[in-house]
């Protein structure tokens, strides 16, 4: 037994080397042996059974795929981009509205100050409450695609200018009124439900003061002005404020039923009146989406051929070769409005000037072509922009 204990007892030396050796050395051999030994040890989880089980144990109880991390926000974004494109006039309805909603409370709060004066009360909110809606009104115009066909070489020498021709063109117009009152009527609306611009403008109209004041005292008329600023002393003639903030908010809410309403009769009536039914509309947008996008490529790699062509015969002072470009009568033909003719149905005006009989045969509106509201977006897409899914 002594020597049982003496050979397993650590020698002199090997105490003197323990001592000597720094813990850090300690540890890194503590951890090389256990890497070493879980080298040697098989991973049960290295299986391609267990890796399939753990995949459909994690997909079972978190509800989640299988599919790398990187793909996840790729395959987010391609959803927003597809909800996008399915509802891109929807989405610019809500976003115009948005910003005219913000921009109406950066008014009210910082900019608009009523004079309280009963000369200037009631032009000063006109003008906060009305200009803006004007201007918004015109943006709509200026942003629509539909417009710059409309107008674009109308002027010209040799314009056709017949009966038909405006008559169509004012339908267009209708329609281009119609999109472009959004915003302004946003304006309108949210201005009224806030109160403070119609609150300045009513309490310096002497219709609304002879309205307000009968049978209170003497002086109402005098210090209605005064009210949008706190300045009046009579508590009966301050109370006035309610009166003229109720008045405002009535008016918003009635102004927005209206426009629902209407907005629903239009559209449920060039409904009805469609000539073609609800899925050839959605396939006719498809084909306007893809038709302007191949447009814009073949156009693009056109120009890049002639450019380059016209540079290099520029440097090298030589004569360009011959491209086939159409000319200014094919161009005019290809950029006018879009008439349905239920005789022959085409899809797009190029897609009318391409199948066009004879190659001189002029492609423009007959007596039988007619604006239809609900194919209004024919025109409205353009090279830089698709109609909406």
């Amino acid at each position: 037994m002594v020597c049982v204990f003496e050979s397993a007892a650590p020698s002199l030396v090997e105490i003197r080397k323990r001592k000597l050796r720094k813990p850090r050395e300690d540890l890194f051999l503590f951890w090389k042996a256990l890497l070493s030994r879980a080298e040697k040890t098989p991973d049960p989880r290295a299986s391609p059974n267990h890796s399939r089980s753990w995949a459909a144990k994690r997909q079972k109880h978190t509800g989640t795929s299988t599919a790398p991390w990187g793909r996840r926000p790729m395959e987010k974004f391609r959803a927003v981009l597809d909800l996008h494109l399915k509802h891109r006039n929807a989405l610019g309805y809500v976003l115009v509205s948005l910003l005219t909603v913000g921009g109406e409370r950066i008014f009210s709060t910082a900019v608009f100050q009523c004079p309280c004066s009963a000369a200037w009360n009631l032009p000063y909110g006109l003008v906060f409450l009305l200009v803006p809606a004007l201007a918004l009104f015109l943006l709509g115009y200026v942003l629509s695609a539909r417009t710059w066909r409309l107008l674009t070489g109308c002027c010209a020498q040799g314009a056709r200018t017949d009966c038909g021709a405006a008559l169509r063109g004012a339908l267009v117009c209708a329609q281009l009124s119609a999109v472009a009152a959004v915003a302004p009527l946003t304006w309108v609306a949210v201005a009224l439900l806030g109160g403070s611009f119609y609150e300045c403008a009513a309490s310096g109209s002497a219709f609304v003061a002879r309205r307000l004041c009968f049978g209170r005292s003497p002086g109402c008329a005098a210090q209605l002005p005064l009210v949008p600023c706190h300045q009046v002393q009579a508590p009966d003639v301050q109370d006035l404020q309610k009166e003229l903030k109720a008045q405002s908010q009535v008016l918003g809410w009635v102004l927005i039923a209206v426009v629902i309403i209407v907005l629903l009769i239009f559209t449920s009536i060039t409904r009805c009146l469609s000539p073609v039914s609800f899925l050839q509309l959605k396939f006719w947008k498809i084909y306007l989406e893809q038709e302007q996008q191949i447009l814009k490529s073949q156009a693009t790699e056109h120009a890049t051929e002639l450019a380059k062509e016209n540079i290099k015969c520029f440097f090298e002072g030589s004569h360009p070769k011959e491209y086939n470009t159409p000319n200014v009568k094919d161009w005019q033909q290809i950029s006018s409005l879009y008439t349905f003719n239920p005789k022959e149905h085409y899809y797009s005006i190029l897609h009318k000037y391409v199948n066009r009989k004879e190659k001189n045969q002029s492609i423009r509106s007959s007596k039988e072509d007619t604006v239809v509201p609900v194919l209004g977006f024919v025109d409205s897409s353009d090279m830089n922009s698709t109609p909406d899914l």
